[in-house]
């Protein structure tokens, strides 16, 4: 097996761990809220009956998020787009914006047979209805080591809100990874790692995709592949 799993991964290894893949013996999320930067631009990403995840809005109609929260574990194939909701500012049952996917696309390497790498763990949606009123931008560049990011999103034991993980760096980097500290479980999947850039505004430098199975932090695809993704799938 792996050394890593799909924040949404087959195995319910919480009740087998002494603590939640992603999150380790201490945990450091704390919630947030959904209302301000910049967790506005976070959605709860949601396929009833099916998947939970975590989006972030990059446009008006734009939403990017893990290519395995779309895949359907039941029927083994990705779910059609109409059955994609995204929410933003939820908490508790309410929200500030609600559409769904009119479209979807997916990174080159995945197939309707299974989502593949890490790498390509990637998915740009697009939404019938413009509600991303203030979009993150993504980072011109990838993070260097070290560099401080947060992470947050709707993490599956608390998935009523955005808990966060705000003092967290980037550890090292392999090809097309990142990986990071940042502490966060099921259904943080498809989040952005954020970073503050020069002027103290947030960017994108990443996406969440994978969790550790047993200590805090995960695997996330840097802003230069997210950039080559989107350029692909431009019309």
């Amino acid at each position: 097996m792996r050394h890593w799993i799909g924040v949404l991964g087959l195995l319910a290894l919480a009740g087998a761990a002494p603590s939640l893949p992603g999150v380790g013996v201490t945990d450091d999320r704390v919630t947030v809220d959904a209302a301000v930067a910049p967790w506005r631009s976070l959605a709860r990403l949601q396929i009833p009956g099916e998947n939970r995840c975590t989006a972030v809005l990059i446009g008006p109609r734009t939403a990017l998020t893990a290519a395995h929260c779309l895949w359907a574990w039941r029927t083994h194939r990705f779910v059609a787009a109409g059955s994609v909701h995204v929410l933003t500012g939820y908490a508790f049952g309410n929200f500030a914006r609600h559409s769904v996917a009119v479209s979807y696309r997916l990174a080159a390497g995945n197939t309707e047979a299974q989502p593949t790498a890490p790498e390509t763990d990637i998915a740009v949606v697009t939404l019938a209805e413009p509600i991303g009123s203030a979009p993150l931008p993504l980072a011109p560049a990838d993070p260097a080591i070290d560099t401080p990011v947060m992470l947050g999103g709707y993490n599956q034991d608390r998935g009523e809100v955005i808990e966060a993980d705000r003092h967290c760096h980037i550890l090292g980097a392999v090809p097309d990874r990142l990986v990071h500290t940042c502490a966060g479980t099921h259904g943080t999947s498809g989040a952005p790692l954020l970073a503050q850039a020069a002027d103290g505004s947030w960017q994108v430098v990443g996406l969440q995709v994978a969790a550790f199975t047993e200590h805090a932090g995960g695997l996330a695809v840097p802003v230069s592949r997210l950039r080559l993704v989107l350029a692909a799938v431009a019309p």
